[in-house]
């Protein structure tokens, strides 16, 4: 029996002590006692609990492995989702006043990803238990909006109609203003039997549409969200941030940046979540990678009203980056790449005379790596805020404005 005192949390959520040792679900204070095993403490006993635990808020905590902090009161989450944005900009050599994180409401998730397998009696769905295939049901999440709770018989009933033997389905459910949009992936080969079965049970749980893998199989009614003045059709499994309340959260910082820019460039743009609320006061040209966000953004702006011009390229931003003389027509950039970051395309952004950036992203890592190129090509970080969309996660996301230094 080895016995250790847990000295700060790890990215991923686990208590750290000397060594360095991980113990799951432990918190900085605590003393703990455990079986080790290389750099892990299994079996782990809290001897000494810290007076940060709190009583998980959902019954499926221990087992579930969808959340990874519910042991921690909110009080302690948000000063450390705070410092985990100051110690990377720090590592950067990068220091900026931060706020607490801005955190969304429990019950609040409008989209999930569940698992199904199919059972001796029907089909079991749910999210897969910590460090397992296993799936446990999840009637009581505390995480996910109560239509996608309510939705578990209707994801149970498409593993019974779609799943093979011995496989998984994934099912994405999506809450739209239209209903639900579900999207299934690893299912049977679409037949004429399984598609009239999937009609049934469409009319029957009242879905806006289903899609088969990668391909809609049936569609009652358009999914459609809001965003500012427009009505956008969501293509199947595109990128949507979390929660209405954390996007509405980082439009708003996106609006604020760019007040005084009439000209706007929205790169890694998806569907418009900053190019359409941004054509209320500016022009915009989105640039996105995936074709069908990008037609679904052009949907959306042509049948809205009140809305300023907005233009489109589908482009790979990775590989082929706009470039200075690109930019020079622009007075503000949105950049909202995914978790790697935006090296390529930053370094061109940095060698423009672009006077405002909106900095949007989901690792604070990357974003410092990002920001401090942009300060070595002589912009500041006027401000940063930490947004909490992930409640109970580790994931936490960031927006700022940077501006060209005179």
């Amino acid at each position: 029996m080895t016995t250790v005192t847990i000295k700060r949390l790890g990215h991923l959520g686990d208590g750290i002590a000397d060594g360095p040792i991980y113990v799951a679900g432990a918190l900085p204070g605590e003393v703990v006692s455990g079986t080790l095993d290389g750099e892990h403490l299994r079996d782990a006993k809290i001897d000494t609990p810290s007076d940060i635990r709190v009583k998980p808020p959902c019954s499926h905590a221990k087992s579930c492995g969808g959340c990874q902090l519910q042991h921690a009161s909110d009080a302690f989450v948000a000063e450390w989702k705070r410092d985990v944005v100051r110690q990377a900009l720090a590592a950067q050599g990068i220091a900026i006043d931060l706020d607490l994180p801005i955190t969304s409401p429990p019950q609040s998730r409008r989209r999930a990803a569940f698992s199904v397998r199919r059972t001796k009696k029907g089909a079991l769905a749910g999210f897969h238990m910590k460090g397992s295939d296993t799936i446990i049901s999840v009637p009581n999440c505390q995480l996910v909006h109560p239509d996608l709770t309510a939705a578990l018989p209707m994801v149970e009933a498409l593993g019974t109609l779609g799943a093979s033997r011995k496989g998984e389905l994934s099912v994405l459910v999506t809450r739209t203003d239209t209903g639900l949009d579900v999207s299934v992936t690893g299912g049977k080969e679409m037949d004429i039997a399984l598609h009239q079965a999937l009609a049934d049970l469409a009319r029957e749980y009242d879905l806006a549409r289903i899609t088969w893998d990668g391909e809609i199989a049936l569609q009652r009614r358009a999914p459609v969200l809001k965003l500012g003045p427009a009505d956008l059709t969501l293509p199947p499994g595109a990128f949507l941030q979390a929660t209405r309340e954390g996007e509405t959260v980082l439009i708003d910082a996106v609006k604020q940046a760019l007040t005084e820019a009439k000209r706007v460039v929205d790169l890694f743009a998806g569907c418009g979540t900053f190019a359409l609320p941004l054509a209320q006061d500016s022009t915009v040209h989105a640039v996105e990678g995936e074709r069908e966000m990008v037609q679904a953004l052009d949907h959306a702006w042509r049948n809205a009203t009140g809305l300023k011009r907005i233009t489109h390229e589908a482009r790979d931003l990775f590989r082929n980056p706009l470039l200075p003389e690109e930019l020079a027509r622009f007075d503000g950039v949105v950049i909202d790449p995914p978790r790697a970051g935006a090296a390529a395309q930053v370094a061109e952004v940095a060698q423009s005379k672009i006077p405002l950036i909106a900095h949007v992203s989901c690792n604070p890592a990357t974003f410092a790596r990002d920001t401090a190129t942009l300060i070595r090509a002589g912009y500041d970080l006027e401000w940063v805020k930490v947004v909490d969309q992930f409640r109970w996660s580790t994931h936490v996301e960031l927006a700022a404005l940077m501006r060209r230094g005179n």
